[in-house]
């Protein structure tokens, strides 16, 4: 997985003088997804459709990972086969070999296909919220209560940011977990969901923490949100 709730955007260390065509050889030969992530960003950054047909056999790549990379340079850059793609990982249950993300269980030491389709599920829902697609909301909505991704899912609506994500991602402050309500919360902010503010200024005596980064409270995360809201 690439990250839970990513606030600060990293860069990949190659030089923005490099031509575009290096750039599609410099991701094509990086193993590493987060990393070859930041050099699909750069190519992104081009708008250069050219490149596209030289990335539409990774559309079918083994690893979902590397392939879900492939599909977010061809969406971004207008061709909807990337959007297509990253949805089909949603639901794509297919038994796999070993690629990338947390596809083991702890102490464990061993392969397990059902983890590694969890963590290819969690990188498309991601996925969805780096191509800003407004298409995708429907779909990640559904998602809200699904154990597997839903953690992500509030970002992914935050950063596409569609008014008709307010409402789904209000009923996830009533979520059990602190890290959901958090997330919904700093994904309300982000949508500027002014008419969220009731039930943010309810969650001031939940202090609860979340399980990711910082760990802030719900009752600190709605603070804040209520300040930018206000």
């Amino acid at each position: 997985m690439l990250f839970v709730s990513p606030r600060e955007p990293l860069r990949s260390p190659l030089s923005d003088a490099l031509s575009t065509s290096a750039l599609v050889d410099a991701f094509k030969s990086e193993t590493v997804f987060w990393q070859q992530f930041l050099i699909a960003q750069q190519i992104v950054a081009r708008h250069e459709t050219g490149v596209i047909p030289s990335l539409l056999d990774w559309l079918t790549h083994e690893d979902r990972h590397i392939r879900g990379n492939a599909a977010f340079i061809i969406g971004r850059l207008g061709d909807p086969r990337g959007f297509q793609v990253v949805a089909g990982m949603l639901d794509d249950r297919s038994d796999r070999s070993e690629g990338q993300g947390r596809v083991g269980i702890a102490g464990d030491g061993r392969y397990h296909a059902a983890a590694q389709i969890s963590a290819d599920r969690y990188y498309a829902a991601h996925l969805l919220g780096d191509l800003r697609d407004a298409q995708a909301v429907p779909l990640l909505v559904s998602l809200l209560k699904d154990p597997e991704v839903n953690a992500i899912v509030p970002w992914a609506l935050g950063q596409i940011g569609d008014k008709r994500a307010v409402g789904p991602l209000v009923n996830a402050l009533d979520d059990d977990s602190p890290s959901m309500r958090v997330m919904a919360i700093y994904a309300l902010e982000e949508l500027d969901a002014k008419e969220a503010l009731p039930r943010l200024i309810a969650l001031l005596d939940d202090h609860r923490k979340s399980h990711f980064g910082a760990q802030v409270s719900v009752a600190d995360a709605a603070k804040a949100a209520i300040a930018k809201l206000r």
